[in-house]
């Protein structure tokens, strides 16, 4: 009898979980890294939030952490302590099952997190980077170098009541989206000229805050100036010492990954972020002192390069890698941001943030204020040129805006490490592309508007600011 109802499943296709022996996988078995993750992030937007932000405890508190409410370890019952004076945080004192986790401030590079074995007696080991500021006083150099702005008029030929309707719109989320949606920040930028400006309460145009994965928008950057100089080539392998090393290490099919292919979010890799972004893969680097270029540089190959879009961090960090190896050394590489791009545009507040090692995590820890976001919008919208000196090439441009191949079945919304306006969306220019950070960071460039839009967030929970819904309803004041 049971030979004959085992022939009756295979002909049917039908097969009961008693008869193949199959259960519910119910085990957390991430939990404990989920726990000591969540402490790290509480750890380091604490210590970046009230030493890189300058903002109170009770900021960070209520604002950057609603992001991590209800995560799990995540209700700030747990003890946390701020040094002052060594710039420190540490939150989870005393709980012996899940370790304590600790971040540093180090100069020029913002919080740095620890690892759970480590203590504050490491942070001497940390990398910093002292070089000195940038000459000048912002407030007494005029717009875009500096921050001196006359008093914002808005020109005859923009609708003043619908400019002002679209900010309503942008901070008004109650009405227009969720109140999940916390608009910290909206710059507008016409013709080079800033036309609104506005912050909500507790933030002013010297507020720093987390990019988020605008960060990505800027690695591409400084990637594209080392290509502009014919020291990276987007076509030729990644010169990467894969993780783990193989015997013959020529063999390995991840020579055939390339910059354009790690740039266009399609290296074929392993996605170890889908999922479980907050117990393993990127998220170990970002919050609980892992390596990051270790980590991205130990992944499979489970597809042909370029052949499918995978949004994942650990490309923009294989990119990162290739721009460090292509230095030359640790100190040029540290330095390379402020020289290549910050300094020369006059970026003044924004603070690329490293992990333990010193590499940086350009996929994501950046620091920055809603004006240095404009001057950065403001160099792709004049195509790459500032004060009459190229920093980018348009041919650089022309990548970043151009779709990835591997997004032309998904509305060709993609290109490199920048957003592209979908082919199925028609209520805003095709010619406009954007960063995008989560909780709600963008840098939306309007060329045909003549146009850079900036808006900052500390959403939670619900989010899904649109982007191309604020342009739209910017745009609305140039008709």
């Amino acid at each position: 009898m049971m030979r004959l109802l085992l022939v009756f499943f295979l002909i049917s296709g039908i097969f009961p979980s008693a008869v193949l022996g199959q259960q519910t996988e119910s085990f957390d078995y991430w939990k404990g890294n989920k726990e000591m993750i969540w402490r790290g992030v509480q750890s380091f937007m604490l210590c970046n939030g009230v030493f890189t932000s300058e903002r109170s405890v009770d900021q960070v508190i209520e604002q950057e952490l609603a992001y991590v409410r209800g995560r799990a370890g995540t209700t700030l019952d747990v003890a946390y302590e701020i040094d002052e004076a060594q710039k420190t945080a540490i939150v989870g004192i005393g709980n012996p099952s899940t370790p304590a986790m600790r971040a540093v401030y180090r100069e020029g590079l913002g919080c740095i997190i620890m690892a759970p074995d480590q203590t504050f007696a490491d942070t001497d080991s940390y990398p910093q980077l002292n070089t000195p500021p940038l000459a000048g006083d912002p407030a007494s150099i005029p717009w875009p170098d500096g921050d001196l702005v006359p008093e914002i008029t808005i020109p005859n030929d923009v609708n003043k009541e619908a400019l002002q309707a679209a900010s309503e719109w942008t901070f008004d989320r109650a009405t227009h989206g969720t109140t999940e949606q916390v608009t910290l920040s909206l710059l507008v930028v016409h013709k080079g000229k800033i036309i609104l400006e506005r912050y909500a309460p507790g933030v002013n145009v010297t507020t720093k805050t987390r990019t988020w994965s605008t960060a990505k928008s800027i690695a591409v950057t400084l990637i594209g100036t080392l290509v502009d100089e014919g020291k990276l080539s987007l076509d030729d392998p990644l010169k990467i010492d894969w993780l783990p090393t193989l015997r013959s290490p020529e063999s390995d099919p991840r020579k055939a990954i390339t910059l354009r292919h790690v740039l266009h979010m399609s290296s074929g890799l392993y996605p170890v972020d889908n999922g479980l972004e907050y117990a393993t893969g990127s998220g170990l680097s970002y919050w609980a002192g892992a390596s990051s270029i270790k980590g991205a540089r130990s992944r499979a190959l489970i597809r042909e390069p370029g052949s499918y879009w995978d949004y994942e961090n650990y490309d923009t960090i294989l990119a990162v890698y290739a721009m460090k190896k292509a230095l030359g050394s640790d100190q040029a590489y540290l330095e390379f941001p402020r020289k290549a791009l910050f300094d020369k545009i006059g970026m003044r507040s924004t603070i690329p943030g490293v992990d333990r090692f010193g590499d940086f995590i350009m996929s994501s820890q950046i620091y920055t204020n809603a004006r240095d976001l404009a001057r950065f919008g403001l160099l792709y919208l004049n195509e790459g040129v500032w004060n009459g000196e190229r920093i980018i090439s348009e041919e650089w441009i022309d990548f970043v805006r151009t779709p990835a191949p591997a997004t032309d079945v998904r509305n060709d919304f993609y290109g490199g490490q920048w957003w592209l306006v979908p082919t199925d969306r028609n209520d805003v220019p095709k010619d406009a592309y954007s960063t995008a950070g989560n909780r709600g960071q963008y840098v939306i460039v309007v060329p045909s508007h003549d146009l850079v839009i900036v808006r900052r967030g500390l959403d939670f929970g619900r989010q899904g600011f649109n982007r191309w819904d604020l342009t739209r309803e910017v745009l609305k004041a140039f008709q």
